[in-house]
């Protein structure tokens, strides 16, 4: 797990491509603490950083940029290539040598016999830049799930990239202004929604895409994309299937030269893994996980009932409101675009630094797959409560405008805003994950930035049921926009490489064929008969999120950092994680600023 950045046709007139990629490369310092190394070309129309955290080949071997022993190809890699043993292999086969013993070398034999296709072989995280000297091209490529941020920015012939935001910013080519569709969709969703950042004509580069430079011009092409199709399987098959393709992937989760622990939060989801893991490896396994002085927020107990039914080392820091004052400035300072969430794994990932781990594997993803929120049964009851009184549809628009304008709370103001539209999957899903209601979000937009935005209606994605539509909709927007960004960012800050092994493309395709009805069962059914190691006292207990007791300590401890300014009068704070947005994308906008 690395950083990455680079400028590729940059007219360096004034001899500043070096301290422009230096700047990059300083940027990223947090991600890579290990080793850092610059590449730039002959004729200075590419330059790559990286900064490394050593987790495969530990040795000097593994230094990047790497190049070709013909000095043709140079690649900076982030991430991980959990079959690149497999790979390894079957390029030898055909005559390859190999100098080192990392996966980022593999990457670079395959994408000189192959080229882009080399995307398609690859299983693991992956955001990475290949530059041919040769025939004078860059090619980008990101991982199919969307585990590994890339964000670029083109001006002119020029492509800048990197692993973060701050880092293309860095580069002190692009104008800091604010996109007013990044702004839009994170006021509406929490998280700002690829391929928009918050910085005008800076781009998050989309899950499953790769992108092509060459003289100047960008190629961009999807190769991957989430797909459920239902086939003919049984109950017991569904349970087989899933056993199977979990136990494979925590099995190719663990490969690493260095030692891996687990994230233990007492969910359905984090035991599993451990639960599997027990079975997959020979040492004792590290878990980690934090409570709090608050009962209704603090699991911590459960969390150590699991880890010794497992036989796991187990440690726990109680997060205390002076604690987490103490801490938040350093997050705020982490922070590379701001979210409603990222505070847990920031503290957490904190934890297992201080233990001197490097790798930790979360349970990120569980819900998503297998039917753990509830969305799963209210969006559809929203979207049919809407089809059916599409007779009414002048009575329905009207109610939505008065729940819009004048409904007593958030959530209310957000379903008004549902029955204006035409009933969408996508449209009730932004409403029931929402934060403001579009016409809050536009309000504030225009207030921010003295700009209007045309709304265009989001499109269903045609999925099989509505069950699968939900779970498309939750793999590639609430998971991806946000839970996956803010894990990478914030653990990386600790320099920790954060593993998911539920996000992972092979157990995706393999539990993808198992008909809704049988994979999205109300409290995650499926996953627990087929882990039938889960204790009774882990699955019966009642679903409650892992959550921070930011209500209160936002009206006490954290106090100033809490005082929004310039919000319209008539826009309701009274919900927290609106107070919460608000703050943090103030304190982001003035540090990017500053």
């Amino acid at each position: 797990m690395c950083g990455i950045a680079g400028i590729i046709g940059f007219n360096d007139y004034d001899n500043q491509l070096k301290a422009k990629i230096e700047k990059m490369q300083t940027a990223l310092k947090h991600r890579g603490p290990d080793d850092a190394g610059i590449y730039i070309s002959t004729d200075k129309q590419a330059a790559l950083a990286h900064t490394r955290l050593s987790i495969l080949d530990l040795s000097a071997a593994g230094h990047q940029p790497m190049s070709t022993s013909d000095n043709r190809y140079h690649i900076t890699f982030n991430g991980e290539i959990y079959n690149f043993q497999e790979l390894r292999e079957n390029l030898i086969s055909q005559g390859e040598k190999f100098h080192s013993q990392t996966d980022t070398e593999v990457i670079l034999k395959l994408y000189q016999r192959i080229g882009s296709d080399c995307v398609h072989h690859l299983r693991g995280m992956f955001a990475f830049a290949i530059w041919d000297d040769l025939e004078k091209t860059c090619f980008l490529a990101r991982d199919p799930l969307g585990i590994k941020p890339l964000y670029y920015y083109q001006l002119g012939t020029t492509l800048v990239f990197a692993s973060e935001l701050r880092a293309v910013l860095a580069s002190g080519l692009p104008a800091i202004n604010m996109s007013v569709e990044g702004l839009y969709g994170y006021l509406t969703t929490g998280s700002v929604p690829e391929p928009y950042t918050l910085i005008a004509d800076i781009h998050c580069l989309s899950a499953g895409n790769w992108l092509y430079w060459h003289n100047g011009n960008i190629t961009k092409k999807q190769y991957w994309q989430i797909n459920f199709t239902p086939e003919k399987i049984s109950p017991p098959e569904a349970r087989e299937i899933v056993r199977k393709a979990l136990l494979d992937s925590i099995q190719h989760h663990f490969i690493s030269d260095v030692p891996v622990g687990i994230f233990l939060s007492g969910g359905i989801d984090s035991t599993t893994i451990l639960a599997l893991a027990t079975q997959t490896q020979q040492s004792q396994l590290s878990t980690y996980s934090i409570a709090f002085a608050e009962s209704e927020f603090n699991e911590g107990e459960l969390a150590e009932k699991i880890a010794n039914h497992f036989g796991a080392k187990h440690t726990e820091y109680q997060v205390t409101s002076s604690f987490a004052k103490g801490i938040l400035p350093d997050f705020l300072k982490a922070i590379d675009q701001p979210s409603i969430d990222g505070f847990n794994t920031f503290c957490v990932s904190k934890v297992a630094h201080d233990q001197g781990m490097k790798v930790v594997l979360s349970g990120l993803g569980g819900d998503e797959i297998f039917g753990g929120y509830q969305s799963f049964q209210k969006v559809p009851q929203m979207v049919s409560f809407s089809k059916n009184t599409k007779f009414l549809s002048l009575l329905r628009t009207g109610f939505g405008i008065g729940l819009a304008n004048w409904g007593t709370s958030a959530k209310m103001k957000r379903f008004g805003d549902f029955l204006r539209h035409p009933p969408t999957f996508a449209s009730a899903y932004r409403s029931f994950r929402g934060i403001f209601s579009h016409q809050e979000a536009l309000t504030i937009v225009q207030q921010l930035l003295g700009e209007s935005l045309i709304y265009q209606q989001q499109l269903d994605s045609n999925q099989n049921t509505p069950e699968d539509e939900v779970s498309f909709l939750e793999l590639s927007r609430y998971m991806r926009n946000q839970l996956l960004r803010d894990s990478d960012v914030m653990s990386m800050n600790w320099g920790l490489e954060l593993r998911v092994p539920f996000v992972d493309q092979a157990l995706l395709e393999a539990v993808a064929p198992i008909p809704s009805n049988i994979r999205l069962q109300e409290g995650k059914k499926l996953l627990t008969q087929a882990i039938t190691e889960i204790p009774d006292w882990v699955v019966n207990k009642p679903k409650k999120g892992f959550s921070f007791p930011f209500e209160s300590w936002m009206d006490s401890e954290f106090g100033d950092y809490f005082q929004n300014s310039n919000i319209p009068l008539n826009i309701s704070l009274t919900s927290w994680y609106r107070r919460w947005s608000l703050a943090i994308f103030k304190h982001w906008w003035e540090s990017v600023r500053s």
